[in-house]
């Protein structure tokens, strides 16, 4: 129990409480199983990925969820600046609109990941300091709400609520949006909202600026191992990113900030490139990748296409 008594120090927790609270967690060889990276198998493949979420089930939910909580989203958006659409979009891939919370109790997932993490993971050290913060900062959570942790249940690796929140975003960036005394991610749809509107501006959302440009390549002055060299850090002026053979057209040549060349590939098939802005980035800080965020601004999107068409 030496791990309890360090972190009731550490955070000023009732030493016998977290010793109860860890003593009654139990491994789950699930998790840790889940947790591990995938085999090397098939190549990416944007298309596939996309249609995982862009299914007529999911912007069903989408339609309902905004149609529900059309205050809610205009309030967050007129409040933070973030789009309806993203914190829609988010949603709808993270849980589909609160359908599939994940029913492993978060604090078996934390404790399994912080003190059982499996050495075969590449970065196994720092994964599972990661999970001993999370875990702390759950323990946190319980006590200062008054809930039990045993009651949470979330992801394997311990995210919670409509927006899929680790438990340190939840102490950084979650809010009371519907204004009742006490944040839930889990029933309260407008604290899910506000919370994540929250978590965007928090990462230096821009109001107004879009999140992508379409690309497309000169390809006698293309350099491309050159523009995917920073990934997905914006880091190209459009001067620069031109320079190397990447075309923009229209509003993107007025575009005054950096710039990144996603590359989405298609297995067998040629990649998808955009020109990504620091609004790309910031939606990369929720979940690091490109695929991801590609996936929340389509199908945000298209739940909007969709709301145009329906009273």
């Amino acid at each position: 129990m030496q791990a309890a008594d360090d972190i009731a120090a550490r955070r000023d927790l009732d030493q016998a409480w977290v010793r109860r609270m860890i003593g009654q967690a139990h491994y789950s060889a699930q998790v840790a199983k889940f947790i591990l990276p995938p085999a090397v198998g098939a190549p990416k493949n944007w298309t596939v990925y996309r249609s995982r979420f862009l299914e007529p089930v999911r912007l069903a939910a989408g339609v309902k969820f905004w149609r529900a909580h059309r205050k809610e989203l205009l309030r967050a958006e007129r409040e933070t600046g973030v789009p309806a659409s993203l914190i829609v979009g988010v949603i709808g891939v993270e849980t589909l609109y609160g359908q599939h919370v994940g029913n492993f109790r978060v604090l078996d997932a934390l404790t399994t990941l912080a003190f059982d993490f499996p050495a075969a993971h590449p970065r196994a050290a720092e994964r599972s300091a990661f999970f001993k913060a999370e875990l702390e900062q759950l323990l946190i959570l319980s006590q200062r709400n008054r809930i039990d942790p045993l009651s949470w249940r979330g992801s394997y690796a311990g995210a919670m609520g409509l927006p899929q929140f680790m438990p340190s975003s939840w102490a950084r960036y979650a809010v009371d949006f519907d204004q009742d005394g006490r944040i839930d991610l889990f029933t309260s749809p407008a604290d899910a909202i506000g919370s994540v509107a929250n978590y965007f501006k928090a990462f230096n959302w821009q109001p107004g600026l879009p999140t992508h440009y379409p690309v497309r390549f000169d390809t006698e002055r293309l350099d491309l191992d050159a523009l995917l060299v920073p990934d997905i850090l914006p880091t190209f002026s459009v001067a620069s990113f031109q320079a190397k053979g990447a075309v923009l057209e229209g509003a993107a040549l007025a575009h005054t900030g950096p710039l990144a060349l996603v590359e989405l590939q298609n297995g067998s098939e040629p990649p998808s490139y955009v020109a990504g802005t620091d609004n790309f980035y910031a939606i990369t800080r929720y979940n690091w990748s490109s695929y991801y965020a590609m996936a929340v601004i389509e199908l945000g999107q298209a739940v909007a296409q969709e709301m145009e068409g329906k009273p």
